[in-house]
Formats: C-alpha cells, structure tokens, sequence
C-alpha cells in the first residue's frame, strides 16, 4: 500500500465509530484488559458463540415475517421472546468467554458470567417446549420449512462451541462451572424448538429413514 493509501486508512478509522485499527496486528482485546491473537483458541470459542447470535437472529427475523405476514401461529407466538432472551444469554457466555484470565474475580453471576439461575431457566424453556410436541425417537433432516432450519443451523454452531469450550476447559481457560452445561442443553432446547415450529407451522418433521415428499404436478 502507498503511504497516501495508508495515511487515508488512518484518517478513515479516526473518523470511524467502529474500527479502531487495533487488530489490524492479528489480535483483539480481553475484557478488563489485555490482547491475545485473532486465532487464540478463547477468541475461536467466543467467535463461535457470536455465531449462534447471529444464526438466532436468523430464527428470529424468520418469526417477525411470518407474524408481519399473519402467519405465525399461537403456538409460536413466544417463540420471538424465547430467542431474543437465548441470545442476552450468550452475550453473556461470549463476556466469560472473553474476560482476561486475572481478572475472573471480577466476572458478576448473570452478566458477565453463566450461572446456575441461567441454566435453570433454560431448563424450565425445554421441558416446557417438549411438553408441547410429540419427539421423534430417531434422528431428523433439516429443512421442513425456513425457521426450523435455522434453529437446527444454530444448534450445530451451538455444538461447535460447546466443543471449543470443553477444549479450553481442558487448558483450565472456562472461569465458571456453568458454561458447559448450559451450551449442552442450549443445544437440546434449540432441537426441541426446530421440532415445535414444524408442528406449529404445519411441515412434516423428515426423518433419516423417510421417503421425501413427492414434488407437486
């Protein structure tokens, strides 16, 4: 790049409300502090929990259309409020996730670090869910309509970080005992809830074993 060329990307970032050009060096910042490299195994983990926000916000645009459009049924109608408190969760999850290792007495229970109370009230959202819907006892395909296929998008990237998270667990980098199992039954709930928007929206559940429905003449 030309000195002209990078003396006007620094200008640019002076103006931006975004970019700071901090991480142009390969790293990003800890909370309370510290900077570790764009491809530490904590920033792959916390990356992934970003993910799953956006892939839940997927679900949830799908949700505002079908109700923009008269078409979501009661038993979706929370389904928007259920998303969007999932997603404050891992906001949360992602803030543990990021936090400078000596600074973790300094993480608060509910919003900077998943606690037992998180858990619970998940817990409370998937049996109530399931309570709802006849499960199938075999494994599903995706893509019976739109919503429920981005809840199952979502449950995958879930299950990849909750991989990342077991892989820095076993490095002593998880500051809390919370964590794990809330990614583990996140991802429960999210199958749970992919399996309620096909029955609420009246798409048949595709089992591995089943004949797909045949194409319209």
């Amino acid at each position: 790049m030309s000195e002209h060329g990078a003396r006007g990307r620094r200008e640019a970032i002076a103006r931006s409300a975004v970019a700071t050009g901090k991480g142009d060096d390969g790293t990003t910042g800890l909370l309370y502090g510290g900077r570790i490299a764009k491809d530490d195994a904590r920033t792959e983990a916390y990356g992934t929990i970003d993910e799953a926000v956006a892939a839940l916000g997927l679900a949830r645009a799908e949700v505002l259309a079908l109700r923009a459009d008269e078409r979501l049924p009661e038993a979706l109608e929370d389904l928007d409020a259920t998303l969007l408190a999932i997603q404050r969760d891992l906001f949360v999850a992602g803030a543990e996730l990021a936090a400078n290792p000596d600074a973790w007495d300094r993480l608060e229970d509910g919003l900077t670090r998943v606690d037992e109370a998180m858990l619970v009230r998940l817990e409370t959202m998937l049996g109530e869910a399931e309570a709802r819907v006849d499960m199938p006892r075999e494994f599903t395909v995706p893509g019976a309509d739109r919503l429920s296929a981005a809840l199952e998008l979502t449950r995958a990237i879930v299950r990849r970080a909750e991989r990342r998270v077991i892989a820095l667990d076993h490095e002593r980098l998880v500051p809390g005992a919370w964590l794990m199992p809330y990614l583990n039954r996140l991802a429960d709930l999210l199958w749970v809830l992919a399996r309620l928007a096909e029955h609420g929206l009246g798409t048949s559940t595709l089992r591995v074993r089943d004949e797909p429905s045949p194409k319209p003449r």
